[in-house]
């Protein structure tokens, strides 16, 4: 039977490795997910044959009702809330991995009387840590993202000087806790601590970092997984975790990357504290907009032979990519090139831009990623800039003073034309005016994205 259970456990990792691989390509990560998702069912399976504390019965009660939890959400939640749900999910697996670890720490030291080695005792201790410290910081990720407390950062007065005194304090904590394992008192501080310092690490993260933030706790969640795996001496938890783990970090590299700054940059302190500062400057010159009606779009769009859609938030929020695809079709019947330009961190988390629109169906080969169709821009007709706003600011590039300066952008304003639909002349994650909103060549087509974009639809097939 052991045997069985680990090759079991070693066919597992091997579909989480393919799996994982195959979730870098946007052609082949629908297959991917199906392939890691195999790949856990068997290691569920595995571990359900292996288990002997609780009833197989009990395992399937726990099971169902996991399940039917999992389905009302998925049916609930929609495509725009799946930032704050995935953020949840990272909380999800923090606490997880901490309950596990105190429970198999209790069982050994308390109700069994037994000594624990020192790795064992050095991987619940991180456990219990990383754990806590991804469960509130992702509750409070989840809330700053649905609006259920302010996005801004929230920074006072040596704040990082206590964040490190309390990490400091959680290493000496955990050490006193190896030399006396027999009181799980040590153990329940640091847990304390450990739910503390969650808090305090990414309330002074501003919303325009969040995309960071997700990818940051999702690794830390596989980081805690994987230790939890130490702890129950579980291979393909440790392997799982540590998949997670790495990408997360990986994925984070590429998000910092992408906004041109250091992960100790967006730790330290999010656009939300910049921000503030700039937003001294409202008073100043207000940029001046130009409107433009839907039929006079229609003409432009009419009119042009090469078209950049630009997706953002706000297309998300107005779940206008069914009829951004349409409006794709009709362009491309009239003898349109149409493609679309995805910046790395627009939307409120990795690849939710790719995820919409390929929900809508939109061609894979249609998705441009910003490094590769930034020099396009200046040969291209019109661009047209749906719900996204710091993304295509130009005051990255030419505005020592903002915020977002050296962050890398999509080179919109270049275009012949541009026209942004918005709903209103609200600011972006950042806080700060968009020069874009006020070039000469930038038109606003102000309105509901969806409603807005399906009377645009209805002139063309008018023209």
């Amino acid at each position: 039977m052991d045997i069985f259970i680990q090759i079991s456990y070693l066919i597992a990792s091997i579909l989480f490795i393919v799996g994982i691989k195959m979730l870098g390509r946007t052609k082949t990560a629908r297959r991917g997910n199906i392939v890691s998702s195999i790949g856990m069912f068997i290691a569920i399976l595995a571990t359900v044959i292996q288990v002997e504390a609780i009833s197989l019965i009990d395992i399937l009660i726990c099971v169902l009702i996991g399940s039917a939890i999992g389905l009302v959400i998925a049916f609930k939640v929609k495509m725009t809330k799946v930032p704050e749900m995935v953020a949840l999910f990272n909380g999800f697996g923090g606490i997880a991995s901490l309950a596990v670890a105190l429970s198999d720490y209790w069982l050994n030291t308390q109700q069994l009387g037994l000594g624990i080695d020192t790795i064992t005792g050095v991987s619940v201790g991180l456990s219990v840590f990383i754990g806590g410290i991804t469960f509130t910081g992702s509750i409070i990720a989840f809330m700053k993202l649905s609006g259920k407390i302010s996005g801004r950062a929230v920074v006072f007065k040596g704040q990082h000087l206590i964040n490190l005194l309390l990490l400091i304090l959680a290493v000496v904590v955990t050490t006193v806790a190896l030399m006396n394992v027999a009181d799980p008192t040590y153990m329940i501080i640091l847990a304390v601590l450990a739910l503390v310092l969650g808090v305090l690490v990414v309330i002074p993260i501003g919303g325009a970092d969040m995309p960071v933030v997700i990818s940051l706790l999702n690794s830390y969640s596989g980081m805690a997984a994987c230790a939890t795996g130490f702890v129950l001496n579980n291979n393909v938890l440790i392997v799982s975790g540590a998949l997670v783990g790495a990408s997360g970090i990986i994925l984070t590299q590429i998000m910092c990357k992408a906004m041109n700054r250091s992960l100790a940059n967006v730790l330290l302190g999010g656009f939300g504290q910049t921000s503030t500062a700039a937003g001294a400057d409202s008073d100043g010159p207000q940029i001046v907009v130009k409107e433009v009606g839907v039929e006079e779009a229609a003409q432009i769009f009419d009119s042009v032979s090469s078209l950049i859609i630009v997706p953002g938030y706000g297309m998300a929020v107005a779940q206008a990519q069914h009829t951004i695809k349409e409006l794709s079709e009709l362009c491309e019947k009239n003898g349109v090139n149409v493609r679309f330009a995805i910046h790395p961190v627009a939307g409120r988390m990795p690849g939710h831009m790719n995820v919409l629109l390929a929900e809508a169906n939109i061609s894979y080969d249609k998705l441009i990623e910003m490094d590769e169709i930034n020099d396009d821009f200046a040969n291209t007709d019109l661009v047209f800039v749906v719900g996204a706003n710091d993304v295509v600011n130009p005051a990255a590039k030419t505005n020592p003073n903002s915020p977002i300066f050296g962050m890398p952008v999509l080179n919109v304003e270049k275009a012949r034309t541009v026209i942004v639909s918005k709903r209103s002349m609200g600011k972006g994650y950042a806080g700060i005016e968009n020069e874009l909103f006020g070039a000469d060549n930038c038109l606003m087509l102000f309105g509901d994205a969806k409603q807005t974009i399906t009377k645009l639809v209805g002139e063309l097939k008018d023209l």
